[in-house]
């Protein structure tokens, strides 16, 4: 089984007897099926394919039209011999063009996506399975990649299959997401020729894949304060413990915790592993607020500041899913991103694939300012703001909508980029937000999600306290 690559690298291995074929629809990802090259249901939303029908070369034409010349030549100079000869070149391309007109009806082309749902800054790797009948001639196939996702080198993705198997052929090639989205993979186009290159067909066998691509997830520890107001509340945000509440905050092992952190004693006695929390989870939850206003966010790609807040909130909204606590996601005008529902602290974790979906196709927002809406009943009393550029007018607005007071993490967009925003600075901001009892936290570019996370669990409620 022969292959050679054009921009990337096949990948090793055999294939299975029966592949699977077919897209891999995201987010709900099912089991593909055998897909034929022909008119196929765009799963994905790609554009609809193309069909060309199989025709000839310009050689297979020139060669059609000599043969056809010397017949006509042979029957006026009555040379039998000749015609025979002529005859043959004539048939000669006409057979080319049956090959090629089977090998696109049995060509069984699909194309899978490894992970299903990727991460930002994580390799993937696009695996392609070629079946069907025997195969004449040359297959040539190009894939379709978004620049911000495809090869290093970002060229397409070429490939050409001289000879197929009984188990047919595997390519594949990877992908560089830098950060988080929806992806189009697609369409693949392919291109077939018989042995001698007399006749070929060019369609589209496979429309585009999304491809959803996560947030970054930054591992965290701890909880900060989401009011200085709110009474009987300890440093961690939770409940202080009171007559007849244990002192020791546990929950059943998971997967990934750490053994240091089991409770021998509560294990012993209920017979399964428990794990003892840092600190009590906020059992009312967290609204945690994301300001995603294109106009308050500096730089681009994945080094900008919008990139960077939603980073955070994806790692802030695992960290607390697994906590125990619900968490609802608002955009700057206090509207919610999904449909609200306040998740059962005991299902928390469940609701980790639903929020990071949410937050990876997250668009900046044109809204020029913070908005004071009704995020609806049941929201969480506790806010974690993650702010960009703040005006005194954003500080009034959020200050009327939270009232109660919160916590909130204010970006230092002049880090992200040469310019300045005079009036707009995060200190402003800062030192606005803690007069009206709320605590705060600078970040400035280039400060990693767990600094920021680890400043702001340990930030004073002291008008000192903001950095």
């Amino acid at each position: 089984m022969p292959v050679s690559p054009g921009a990337a690298r096949p990948t090793g291995g055999a294939a299975p007897a029966r592949p699977p074929m077919g897209s891999v629809p995201v987010p709900a990802a099912r089991d593909g099926a055998d897909t034929p090259a022909g008119p196929l249901s765009d799963d994905a939303g790609g554009p609809t394919r193309t069909e060309r029908p199989a025709g000839l070369t310009v050689r297979g034409r020139s060669l059609l039209a000599g043969g056809l010349a010397m017949v006509v030549c042979a029957v006026v100079l009555d040379e039998r011999d000749l015609v025979r000869v002529g005859a043959f070149v004539v048939l000669l391309p006409l057979l080319a063009l049956l090959v090629a007109l089977r090998s696109r009806r049995t060509l069984l082309v699909g194309r899978s996506l490894e992970p299903v749902r990727g991460q930002a800054g994580e390799p993937g790797t696009v695996v392609l399975r070629i079946a069907g009948g025997s195969l004449l001639g040359s297959l040539r196939i190009a894939d379709t990649v978004p620049d911000a996702a495809g090869p290093s080198d970002r060229s397409p993705p070429r490939f050409t299959v001289h000879r197929l198997g009984r188990r047919g052929a595997r390519v594949g090639y990877p992908l560089h997401p830098a950060v988080r989205g929806a992806y189009r993979i697609g369409p693949l186009r392919a291109r077939g020729t018989d042995a001698l290159g007399l006749a070929e067909f060019r369609h589209d066998v496979l429309a585009a894949d999304r491809w959803l691509v996560l947030p970054r997830v930054t591992p965290l520890t701890g909880r900060p304060t989401l009011s200085s107001t709110a009474a009987g509340r300890g440093a961690e945000g939770g409940s202080r413990p009171g007559p007849g509440t244990p002192d020791v905050l546990i929950r059943p092992y998971r997967q990934g915790d750490e053994l240091r952190r089991v409770h021998w004693r509560s294990s012993a006695r209920r017979d399964e592993l428990m794990v003892r929390l840092d600190d009590r989870p906020d059992p009312a939850g967290v609204t945690l607020l994301l300001d995603r206003r294109a106009a308050a966010h500096r730089g681009h790609g994945a080094d900008s500041s919008l990139e960077w807040a939603v980073e955070f909130a994806a790692s802030v909204t695992v960290h607390l899913l697994r906590r125990g606590e619900a968490v609802v996601l608002v955009d700057e005008s206090g509207r919610r991103f999904d449909d609200g529902g306040v998740m059962d602290p005991v299902s928390g974790e469940d609701a980790v694939p639903q929020r990071l979906e949410t937050l990876a196709v997250l668009r900046p927002s044109a809204t020029a300012a913070l908005g004071a809406a009704d995020p609806g009943p049941g929201t969480p009393a506790g806010v974690l703001a993650v702010l960009g550029a703040t005006a005194p007018r954003d500080v009034t607005a959020l200050v009327t909508a939270w009232p109660s007071g919160g916590h909130a993490i204010l970006l230092d967009v002049d880090d992200w980029s040469a310019g300045t925003s005079p009036g707009r600075t995060a200190a402003h901001a800062a030192a606005a937000l803690r007069r009206a009892g709320w605590q705060s936290t600078v970040v400035s570019g280039g400060t990693s999600v767990h600094r920021a996370w680890a400043d702001a669990c340990g930030a004073p409620a002291a008008p000192g306290g903001a950095r």
